[in-house]
């Protein structure tokens, strides 16, 4: 595969990124430097990840960042309960992400194991 971007777990990341980037528009200012920074870190760390994996040279580097993103990837769901305990987000809006939380961990989930056979092949 020539770039990450071809990668469907990274488009998932993606579009995770772009939901939460769009939805801390409307968080209250005093959150700024709190809840919103932190959902936008971890947003993005999901893709940084998968994207500085596919960089790498050896498959068991490959499989470490994305077990990072997909600790980013239930940080940002974390953030998000968060959000529901603090009354900043609806329940139907927790839902909506949820749907796209277990497509990501799915597509994940499937790549790491993708990325061990292809270990396994080459030893």
């Amino acid at each position: 595969m020539a770039s990450f971007t071809e990668l469907e777990t990274w488009k998932q990341s993606r579009k995770i990124r772009l939901f939460i980037s769009e939805l801390t528009k409307s968080f209250p200012v005093e959150e700024k430097y709190r809840l919103t920074d932190q959902i936008i870190r971890s947003s993005r760390s999901i893709g940084n990840n998968i994207a500085e994996g596919h960089g790498r040279f050896h498959y068991q580097d490959n499989i470490r960042f994305c077990v990072m993103a997909r600790g980013s990837l239930s940080e940002t769901l974390d953030h998000l309960l968060i959000a529901i305990d603090e009354q900043i987000i609806t329940e139907d809006t927790l839902s909506m992400f949820q749907t796209e939380y277990e497509s990501c961990l799915k597509l994940l989930n499937g790549y790491i194991q993708y990325l061990k056979s292809k270990k396994i092949e080459i030893s």
